[in-house]
């Protein structure tokens, strides 16, 4: 268990003993019963029992709050879905702006409850900045997804231009061609929010069971080692772990996200990069590269991942010299000042990928199921999102919640999209990456003929929308 605490950066902060709760021991009768405690599965039992106080609730967890995605990822928490623009295009403006406004909520919500339960998470609503940060084609393309969001009937209010010398005011990079910035997301120490959610739904009187890995599932039952839990609902809140629970893995693929922590810096160099706010930042490449200012004064930088063949879930996160060395360049390409930092800390994460990048809020009726997932790595706030629409699902309550393009109620699971068999899925990927990486190596290197860096885009746009 104490290895626990290599999690990650964030769960080595911890100033709390990271013990198991007691596992599960015995059958159980349930109003509920969620599989996973990361953040799907919490924010799911808060609005449960905010709502419903009498429900008894109950949480399987295969390790401890906080092992799976909860504990590893960026810190950011948005105000956005993944692949929002796709799904609201289709509605009529009015549609649209209600839906938007309740995404570009969510860091506010996640704010007035951490208030309200007194959960120290270091939330700061400094927004973020997609920044064309490394070479000129990035400005173009940055400008096209500005204007994509001002067709959807986005403000300035919402994303504004900022150029060089305007995001120089906020964050300092190398050759920045500029930015957009958005106010629509906070950053946060993740782990102490997923802990903190844990001792909150306790004390609500949710019972949550940890080293209780589930090995079987049906509607209306839930089977450990040592247990079963026969429950009117079943929530599978295991996202990048669906694998584990057939079928599952056929709807969302287990891809993996890697990130580094630099030493604590000095005040000196924050004066040359900036984020004294808690700002989040992007530099806007096919393959994301993001980060943070944590609030002890580390650079957090997380850059671009894998998926293995069959789905196969990553178990050791120890990063590799070549995971290493490619953060370390992409960094100092960015923050030259940076290029001889020490990493403290390096860790990576399962998240989950839906078909089709679209992130899905369920409620199959008929088998007593709710689930939600296929974040895309943009699970921390789309986590409230869902836990709050699952809540509502379940206890059969009408809401705009419900009226959003990502909520299928009253569908079975079988109607999500399904990912292709191997190899045609490991094949399509790591054609799809190849083709962002070269991209990428091209573009990046200012000697590159014209010619050259408009194939290479040429390929890799129309690689990304295979992907879609």
């Amino acid at each position: 268990m104490n290895s626990w605490r290599n999690i990650s950066l964030w769960m080595d902060q911890l100033d709390e003993p990271l013990q198991a709760r007691a596992a599960l021991q015995a059958d159980l009768q349930a109003d509920v019963a969620i599989i996973g405690a990361g953040y799907t599965g919490l924010w799911t039992a808060y609005y449960l029992k905010r709502q419903a106080p009498q429900l008894r609730v109950v949480i399987l967890e295969a390790e401890t709050a906080g092992f799976g995605a909860s504990g590893r990822n960026g810190g950011w928490l948005m105000g956005n879905l993944l692949g929002e623009d796709r799904m609201l295009a289709a509605l009529s403006a009015t549609e649209r702006k209600a839906s938007f406004d309740l995404l570009h909520g969510i860091p506010d919500e996640v704010a007035a409850v951490v208030e309200r339960e007194g959960i120290d998470c270091d939330l700061r609503k400094g927004g973020v900045l997609y920044c064309a940060a490394r070479y000129p084609e990035q400005e173009v393309r940055l400008r096209e997804y500005l204007a994509e969001l001002r067709a959807l009937g986005l403000g300035e209010e919402d994303y504004r231009w900022l150029a060089p010398s305007e995001l120089g005011e906020q964050l300092r990079m190398a050759n920045a061609y500029g930015a957009l910035y958005s106010p629509h997301c906070a950053t946060i120490q993740p782990a102490r929010l997923v802990r903190g959610l844990a001792r909150c739904v306790e004390g609500m009187g949710v019972e949550l069971y940890e080293r209780s890995p589930v090995i079987d599932w049906q509607p209306g039952a839930v089977r450990t080692a040592q247990g079963r839990v026969t429950a009117d609902w079943v929530v599978p809140a295991i996202e990048g772990y669906a694998a584990t629970l057939p079928p599952l893995g056929n709807h969302q693929l287990p891809v993996q996200s890697l990130i580094v922590a630099t030493e604590p810096l000095p005040a000196d160099v924050w004066a040359g990069i900036g984020l004294e706010r808690g700002q989040a930042f992007s530099e806007f490449s096919r393959q994301v590269t993001y980060g943070q200012r944590s609030l002890d004064d580390r650079l957090i930088f997380g850059a671009r991942g894998g998926y293995r063949f069959g789905g196969r879930l990553r178990s050791d996160f120890s990063l590799t010299r070549d995971e290493l060395d490619l953060r370390r360049y992409l960094m100092g390409e960015i923050f030259p000042q940076l290029r001889n930092v020490r990493f403290s800390h390096s860790w990576g994460g399962n998240l989950g990928m839906a078909r089709r990048f679209q992130p899905h809020m369920l409620r199959d009726a008929c088998n007593r199921i709710a689930l939600a997932g296929g974040y895309g790595g943009e699970g921390v706030g789309a986590t409230n999102l869902a836990g709050r629409t699952l809540a509502d699902l379940i206890l059969g309550h009408d809401s705009e919640l419900l009226r959003q393009p990502w909520v299928l109620a009253d569908s079975p699971v079988s109607r999500l999209s399904r990912w292709e068999p191997e190899p045609c899925r490991w094949l399509g990927y790591n054609a799809i990456i190849r083709s962002f990486v070269h991209e990428d190596e091209v573009l990046a290197n200012p000697r590159s003929p014209a010619w050259r860096r408009r194939l290479v885009q040429a390929v890799a746009g129309r690689m990304e929308s295979l992907m879609s």
